[in-house]
C-alpha cells in the first residue's frame, strides 16, 4: 500500500509574491502562507483560491507578516467558507494587524474601485481573533498533523515550519536568511532529515556580495546623493527590513559628523508602533540587541526622526534629505508620492534596497526608463539616479545550496521564485547532486501554479506495544503471536490489553447483552439431543424460581464457555435465548436459534415427540416406531454423544426409505434398508424390493466422522447412500466451543 503527498502552489509558483502551497496527505489539509501579489489589484492579486474547497482546510499556518505571505487572510476567513485552525508565532501575529491596517488604509487613500478591496476594518478584526499563537520549538498536534516552528531569520518573528504527517515529514522554509544581521539571528537547521522541503528560490543563482561591501555601498550611494543637495527615497515596507536598514545609517550617521546636519525621515504611520512591537520583542533578536537593550533601546534612534505627514506643515521639501518611506514597491503611499515628486530632478536618487517583484513600479524604474507615469495619470521625465544595494533578508544560491545540503531531504520543492531564477537553481542543484549514486539523488521540482507535485510513500506498518503487554519478562522470539488490541489514532498505532484500552487510548471496554424470546412447542428431551448434537461441552443445569406456592423449575443449556445460553421452562412455550453479543457470540446464538426452531419441525423430533419418551438400552435394542424394543433387554441407558447421532441417522433413513432396521453395539450400527422400485414388465409396473446393508462406525464418543460401509448389489442405490451418509455425519458432527 502507498500514501500519495499532494503538493499544490496556489501562489509563489514560478513567481514571487502571493505565497500560498496546499499540502494534502492521510486525509489533512494544511495551507501554508496566504499571501497577495503587490503587482496585481482586487481579486486578481489572490491566490488562486477557486481551486480549493476552503471549509476543507484543517490548519493554516502563517511564516511571517509581509503582504505577499499574509494579507489574504481576511478574506480567506471572512469572505469564504474556511473553518480551520490559523498558528503563527507572537511577533507575527503584532506586526500583521499593523501592516495590514496601514495596507486597508493606502487602499482607501489612493481610492481603490469597491471590487478591488476584498476585505474591510471588521474583517480584520474578526480575522485577528482566530489566529492561534505558538512559541519556537513548541509542538501542536490536530489531528493526524503534528508540527513545531523554527526560526527563519528573515524578519521579526518570521519561522520556518516542521510537519509530520502519518509519520512523514516535510520542511516548508517560507522566507529564510542564513546571516546575522543587526537585529537578527540566521535561520537555524533542523535536527532531523525531513522526507520532503520546500524551499524558497528567489535569487536562483545568484551571489550576494559581502555583508560589509553592500554596507558600504548603501551608505556611499546615500552619501553622494545628499552630497550634491539632492534627496534620497529609500522605499521600504514599514516593518522588516527598515528597521535594519535604519540601524545601519543612524550608526553611520554616528560615525560621520559632517552628515549629522542632514536629516533622515522614517516616513510611516506606523513608525513609533513598529518601534515599540521590535522593543517587545527584543529577546527574540540576536545578542547584539539583547545586550544593548540593557543599557538602553537601540532602537531610540539619535538621528532619525518620525515623519508623520509629507505636507508642508510637518514635511519641509527645501534641501538634502535621507526618507525611508513606505511602501517597498512604489505602488501607492507615501514613498510613491515622494517619488512623483522628485523624479524628474537629477540630483536626487532612490535607493532600492529589497527584492523588487515584476509587474511594479520598482521593478520597472530599475531598467532606467526615460519617463514614467505618476500616479495620478501623467507621463514625466526620469532624471533621478537609481541604484539597487541587496539588503533582501532571502539566501542567495551559495547559502540556499549550503542549508538544502546539510538538511538532505529526499524531495525538493522550489517555490517563490522568477521561472528563470528558479530553472538555474535547479539546474545547478541537478549538477550537485549527479555526483551521488542514483537511488540517494531527491527529487527535484518547481511546479508552476496549480500543477500538483504528487509523492508516493511506502504505508509504515508498525505498531508500539504498550501496557501490560509490554511488560515482558523476555522479549518476544520472531514467529510469536502478540495477542491484544490494535488501535489506530492520528496515524499511529498501538498495541494494548483489552484492561490498558482506558490508560492509552480514548477508548473504554463495554459489553452487550442480548436475549431473544423464541416460541417453543416441543419437548426439552428433544432440544437436549439436537444442541448436544451441535455443540460439544454442552453444559445443562436446571434453576428452581419463586417460593413454596409458585416454584418454577427450568433447564439451562450452556454452550461457547457459558457465553450464550438457553433456557426453557416445562410449562412456558417459549425457550430464552440469552448472550454476549460479539462476533462469534451472535453466530452461535444464531445457531441456536435454527436449532430451538428445527428442533419443534423436523421429522425427526416429530417422531420423538409424538411417543413416549425412553432412554434406549446397551446392547442390540432400538424401538420401532410402535415403542416395541429390538435386541437384548439390557438395563444400562445409552445417553453417549455417538449413541444419539446413530440414533439420528436412523430418523434420518426412516424419513428417505421404506423400511430401516438398526442394531447398535458399541459405537457401531447396522442398518438394514429396504426399498422397492418400479420394473417395466412391457404392461404394468411390478414392484422389486432392493436391499442395502450399512455399517457406520465412530471412533469413539468425541464426535469424529463416521467409518461407513454399504453394502447393496444396486450400485446406483449403495452410491447415494454412501454419499448421503457421509454428509450427515459431517453435518451432526458437533460444534467446538
Amino acid at each position: 500500500m502507498e500514501d500519495v503527498m499532494r503538493i499544490t502552489p496556489l501562489g509563489s509558483g514560478q513567481e514571487v509574491g502571493r505565497s500560498c502551497h496546499l499540502v494534502q496527505f492521510c486525509d489533512m489539509t494544511i495551507m501554508l502562507d496566504i499571501g497577495i501579489h503587490p503587482g496585481y489589484d482586487g481579486i486578481n492579486g489572490l491566490p488562486y483560491l477557486d481551486q480549493v474547497e476552503p471549509d476543507q482546510i484543517d490548519v493554516l499556518l502563517v511564516t511571517h507578516f509581509h503582504l505577499d505571505h499574509a494579507a489574504s487572510l481576511p478574506y480567506l476567513t471572512e469572505r469564504t467558507s474556511f473553518k480551520g485552525r490559523i498558528f503563527m508565532t507572537h511577533p507575527t501575529k503584532a506586526v500583521t494587524r499593523l501592516l495590514l491596517g496601514d495596507y486597508y488604509r493606502l487602499l482607501q487613500m489612493k481610492n481603490a474601485k469597491a471590487e478591488d478591496v476584498l476585505w474591510n476594518d471588521t474583517d480584520l478584526a474578526a480575522c485577528m481573533d482566530k489566529i492561534e499563537l505558538i512559541d519556537f520549538h513548541t509542538t501542536v498536534t490536530v489531528g493526524g498533523l503534528s508540527f513545531h516552528a523554527l526560526n527563519a531569520g528573515h524578519v521579526l518573528g518570521a519561522c520556518m515550519f516542521w510537519l509530520d504527517i502519518g509519520g512523514r515529514t516535510l520542511l516548508y522554509t517560507g522566507d529564510y536568511s542564513m546571516e546575522d544581521d543587526r537585529h537578527l539571528m540566521a535561520a537555524e537547521l533542523p535536527e532531523k532529515k525531513p522526507d520532503v522541503l520546500m524551499c524558497e528560490a528567489t535569487y536562483g543563482v545568484q551571489v550576494h556580495a559581502s555583508r560589509a561591501e553592500r554596507e558600504a555601498r548603501f551608505t556611499g550611494a546615500i552619501e553622494r546623493v545628499v552630497s550634491r543637495g539632492g534627496r534620497c527615497l529609500i522605499p521600504v515596507f514599514a516593518l522588516g527590513r527598515a528597521q535594519e536598514l535604519l540601524l545601519i545609517l543612524d550608526e553611520y550617521w554616528q560615525s560621520n559628523p559632517h552628515l549629522q546636519n542632514i536629516p533622515i525621515w522614517y516616513a510611516s504611520k506606523l513608525a513609533s508602533r513598529a518601534l515599540r512591537v521590535y522593543q517587545t520583542y527584543a529577546n527574540m533578536m540576536n545578542a547584539r540587541i539583547r545586550s544593548q537593550m540593557d543599557v538602553s533601546n537601540p532602537f531610540n534612534f539619535n538621528y532619525i526622526q518620525n515623519l508623520k505627514s509629507i505636507d508642508v506643515n510637518n514635511f519641509s521639501d527645501s534641501g538634502p534629505c535621507v526618507v525611508f518611506a513606505s511602501p517597498g514597491m512604489l505602488q501607492s503611499g507615501v514613498s510613491r508620492q515622494l517619488f512623483d515628486r522628485w523624479a524628474s530632478d537629477p540630483k536626487n536618487g532612490v535607493l532600492i534596497a529589497g527584492y523588487a517583484v515584476e509587474h511594479t513600479l520598482a521593478k520597472e524604474i530599475m531598467n532606467q526608463p526615460t519617463e514614467v507615469v505618476t500616479l495620478e495619470g501623467r507621463r514625466q521625465p526620469m532624471n533621478c539616479l537609481v541604484d539597487y544595494v541587496s539588503f533582501s533578508a532571502h539566501v542567495d544560491f551559495v547559502q540556499n545550496r549550503s542549508f538544502i545540503t546539510q538538511v538532505d531531504p529526499k524531495h525538493i520543492i522550489l517555490v517563490h521564485g522568477q521561472k528563470d531564477e528558479m530553472g538555474r537553481l535547479k539546474s545547478a542543484l541537478l549538477l550537485q547532486y549527479r555526483k551521488l549514486p542514483e537511488n540517494k539523488r531527491p527529487t527535484i521540482t518547481m511546479p508552476p501554479n496549480l500543477q500538483t507535485v504528487s509523492l508516493k510513500f511506502a504505508r509504515r506498518r508498525s505498531a508500539k506495544v504498550m501496557g501490560s503487554l509490554a511488560l515482558r519478562e523476555s522479549e518476544p522470539v520472531e514467529g510469536e503471536k502478540v495477542q491484544g488490541v490494535l488501535v489506530t489514532h492520528n496515524f499511529t498505532s498501538k498495541i494494548v490489553k483489552p484492561d490498558d484500552l482506558a490508560t492509552y487510548t480514548p477508548l473504554r471496554v463495554g459489553s452487550i447483552s442480548s436475549k431473544l424470546h423464541v416460541p417453543f412447542t416441543g419437548s426439552i428431551e428433544t432440544l437436549r439431543l439436537f444442541l448436544s448434537e451441535m455443540f460439544s461441552g454442552l453444559t445443562e443445569t436446571q434453576i428452581v424460581e419463586g417460593g413454596k406456592d409458585g416454584q418454577k423449575t427450568c433447564h439451562k443449556f450452556s454452550c461457547h464457555q457459558d457465553k450464550v445460553s438457553v433456557y426453557v421452562g416445562k410449562t412456558e412455550r417459549v425457550a430464552i435465548v440469552e448472550w454476549d453479543a460479539s462476533p462469534a457470540g451472535d453466530v452461535i446464538a444464531d445457531a441456536l436459534i435454527a436449532l430451538i426452531m428445527h428442533a419443534q419441525s423436523s421429522a425427526a423430533s416429530i417422531r420423538l415427540s409424538s411417543k413416549p419418551c425412553r432412554h434406549p438400552r446397551a446392547g442390540n435394542i432400538d424401538e420401532d416406531d410402535n415403542g416395541e424394543e429390538e435386541g437384548s433387554s439390557a438395563k444400562k441407558p445409552r445417553t453417549s454423544l455417538t449413541d444419539n447421532r446413530l440414533r439420528l441417522i436412523k430418523d434420518t433413513l426412516k424419513d428417505q426409505f421404506d423400511r430401516v432396521e438398526a442394531v447398535y453395539e458399541g459405537n457401531t450400527a447396522s442398518y438394514e434398508i429396504t426399498t422397492d422400485t418400479g420394473v417395466d414388465s412391457g404392461v404394468v409396473l411390478e414392484e422389486e424390493l432392493l436391499t442395502c446393508t450399512v455399517n457406520v462406525s465412530f471412533p469413539d464418543d468425541s464426535g469424529g466422522i463416521a467409518e461407513i460401509k454399504v453394502e447393496c448389489l444396486d450400485q446406483k442405490l449403495a452410491s447415494n447412500v454412501q454419499e448421503c451418509l457421509r454428509n450427515l455425519t459431517k453435518a451432526t458432527s458437533p460444534l467446538e466451543n
